[in-house]
C-alpha cells in the first residue's frame, strides 16, 4: 500500500509513568508509546538510566567513544527508548516522591522494573499509587517475579536463560548449555506485560478500578518452553539439545550447500514425499529406513547425511528455488548484514531509521525496531526517537502539574529534578 494512510494512536487517551532502567521494563514502555500512549520515563537527575552511560554515543556524524554533550546519546539508549518523554525526578526525596504521586493522579499506568520491594521503600509501591489514583494499573517486571522463594534474586537474561531450563534446550547435542543470542527474556517478557496492561485496562472500563500486575522473565520463559512436549523426550532419554535440528522432525534443519546454508522443514510424511519428488534420488525414496516420519526420526543422522551430499551439489538460491517450486518448506540462512537492508522489512516497518529526538537526521549506520504488526485502520504514529535526559521537564512539569519557571529552578537547582 503506497498511498498515504491516516495516523491511528489506539492508545492516545492513556499515560504511562515508567521507572524503568536497562531492557524489560524500558521495552514495555516503548511498546506502549508505539500505540500511542504518552510514555513518561522517571529518571534520576543527572545520570538517568544506567545504559544512557555506555558508550559508544552517537552523534549527527556518527559514533564517539566519549559523551561530547548532553545530545549524544548512547546508541543502546536510543534503540530502548524510541518514542518515549524524559522526565528526571529524585524519587529518594520526600519532594520528589509527592511530584511522582501528582503525575499519578493524572495518569492511567504506571511500569517499574527496578528491584522487588524498591518502589514500596520509595513509599511508591502499588498501595501508595493506588491510594492516590484507585483506577491505576501497576505493572512491575522483574527476573523472578515479587513473590516465591527466588523473589530476592538478583537476575539479568543470562541468569533467567540458564534458571528458566531455555539453555538446556538449546545448543548442539554434544556440546554444552547455550544461551540464545540476543536478550529474549528481557524482550518477550514486555510484550505479555503489554497486553496484560491492555487486558487490566479493559477491565477498569468495566469497574472503574485498576489492579496490580507481577510479570517475571523466568515465568514467562519456563511457559513458553513447556509448550513443547518436553516430558517425551526426557522419558525416553533423548538429548533435548538438538543443535539446528529439530526434536521429532525427520529431516528438518540446516544444510550446507555450495556458497551458503539453507534451513529445511520436513516435519511430516507430505513434506518428505514432496522433498522426494522435488530432489528425485532414488536414495531417498528406495530406503526403507526413510520411508515413515517414525523410521526417519529413528535413523535422522542417516537421513540428514545423506540429504547434505545432494544439497552441497548446489547453488543456494538453485536449491531454495526447486524446494519452493515443489512446495517444500525452506530459506536462506542469512547474515544479519544482509536482513538489515532487506526491502521486505523497511516497506512493512518493522525496520525503521534509529532517530534521537535532539536531532533532525537519522543516525547513520543504525536501524531501530519497529512495530511488527500493520493495522487496517491506519499508521501508528512515527516516533521521533529516543529523549535526551530530562527532555520534556517543563512539558511535563510545566504543562500537567502547572509548575512555573521559577519553582522548576529551585527544584533543579535542589537536586529534585
Amino acid at each position: 500500500m503506497s498511498e498515504k494512510r491516516k495516523v491511528m494512536a489506539p492508545l492516545k487517551d492513556i499515560r504511562v509513568l515508567g521507572v524503568t532502567v536497562y531492557l524489560a521494563g524500558p521495552f514495555m514502555l516503548m511498546n506502549l508509546a508505539r500505540l500511542g500512549a504518552e510514555a513518561i520515563k522517571v529518571e534520576v537527575p543527572g545520570t538517568g538510566d544506567h545504559t544512557r552511560t555506555s558508550g559508544p554515543f552517537a552523534t549527527p556524524d556518527g559514533l564517539t567513544d566519549t559523551q561530547e554533550t548532553e545530545n549524544h546519546v548512547s546508541t543502546r539508549f536510543l534503540k530502548r527508548g524510541q518514542g518515549l518523554k524524559s522526565v528526571t525526578l529524585n524519587l529518594k526525596h520526600p519532594e520528589g516522591r509527592d511530584i511522582f504521586l501528582k503525575m499519578v493522579e493524572q495518569s492511567d499506568v504506571v511500569v517499574e522494573n527496578i528491584a522487588p520491594g524498591a518502589m514500596g521503600r520509595l513509599g511508591l509501591g502499588y498501595d501508595e499509587v493506588s491510594a492516590v489514583n484507585p483506577s491505576i494499573v501497576y505493572a512491575s517486571i522483574s527476573g523472578y517475579g515479587q513473590t516465591g522463594p527466588y523473589a530476592s534474586k538478583r537476575a539479568h537474561d543470562p541468569q533467567i536463560q540458564g534458571m528458566s531450563g531455555l539453555m538446556d534446550i538449546n545448543g548442539a547435542e554434544d556440546g554444552p548449555p547455550t544461551r540464545v543470542g540476543f536478550y529474549i527474556a528481557d524482550l518477550v517478557t514486555p510484550l505479555f506485560g503489554c497486553y496484560s496492561i491492555l487486558a487490566a485496562l479493559r477491565e477498569r472500563d468495566r469497574t472503574g478500578r485498576g489492579q496490580y500486575i507481577d510479570v517475571s522473565m523466568i515465568d514467562t520463559l519456563t511457559s513458553l518452553i513447556f509448550m513443547d512436549t518436553l516430558e517425551e523426550e526426557l522419558e525416553a532419554g533423548i538429548s533435548l539439545r538438538q543443535g539446528n535440528d529439530v526434536r521429532g522432525a525427520g529431516a528438518t534443519g540446516l544444510y550446507h550447500t555450495k556458497d551458503g546454508d539453507i534451513i529445511v522443514t520436513v516435519a511430516s510424511n507430505d513434506q518428505w514425499n514432496k522433498l522426494v519428488t522435488a530432489l528425485n534420488k532414488p536414495v531417498l525414496s528406495n530406503n526403507p529406513k526413510f520411508a515413515t516420519l517414525v523410521e526417519r526420526n529413528r535413523h535422522v543422522s542417516e537421513v540428514k547425511e545423506t540429504l547434505q551430499g545432494i544439497f552441497i551439489e548446489f547453488l543456494r538460491e538453485d536449491a531454495i528455488s526447486l524446494l519452493e517450486n515443489n512446495s517444500v518448506p525452506c530459506a536462506a540462512v542469512r547474515g544479519v548484514d544482509e536482513v538489515m537492508v532487506d526491502e521486505h522489512f523497511w516497506e512493512r516497518g518493522s525496520l525503521v531509521p534509529l532517530l534521537n529526538a535532539a536531532f533532525k537526521d537519522p543516525i547513520p549506520g543504525f536501524v531501530a525496531s519497529g512495530f511488527p504488526a500493520r493495522f487496517s485502520g491506519g499508521e501508528l504514529p512515527k516516533s521521533k526517537g529516543a529523549p535526551t535526559l530530562g527532555m520534556n521537564n517543563e512539558d511535563i512539569y510545566g504543562n500537567l502539574l502547572k509548575l512555573g519557571g521559577g519553582e522548576l529552578i529551585r527544584l533543579r537547582d535542589n537536586g529534585i529534578i
